[in-house]
C-alpha cells in the first residue's frame, strides 16, 4: 500500500476515530492524545497491515489497545506496595 493510499484511507476514518478516542476516554484532551498517537502508530508501522484485510479493524485496534495499555499503567501507578 503506498503512503497517499493509506493516507486516504485513514483521513476517511478521521471523524471516527476521534468519536471513537472521545466515547473511550470522556476528555477531549485525552480524545486528542490518544487519536494523534494513533495516527502515530498506524504511520509507523503501515508496513506491518497486510493488504486485502479490515483496514478500519486494524486502526480501531491499535486505539482500543493503546488506550487499554494507558488504563493499565495508570492503574499500576496508583497501586501501593
Amino acid at each position: 500500500m503506498t503512503t497517499t493510499e493509506f493516507q486516504t484511507k485513514y483521513d476517511k476514518l478521521s471523524n471516527m476515530l476521534n468519536a471513537f478516542a472521545y466515547k473511550l476516554t470522556q476528555d477531549r484532551e485525552r480524545a486528542k492524545d490518544l487519536f494523534q498517537e494513533t495516527t502515530f502508530r498506524a504511520l509507523t508501522y503501515k508496513s506491518k497491515f497486510q493488504p486485502g484485510t479490515n483496514f478500519k479493524a486494524w486502526v480501531f485496534t491499535i486505539m482500543k489497545n493503546l488506550f487499554i495499555n494507558d488504563y493499565r499503567k495508570k492503574i499500576r501507578a496508583n497501586v501501593i506496595m
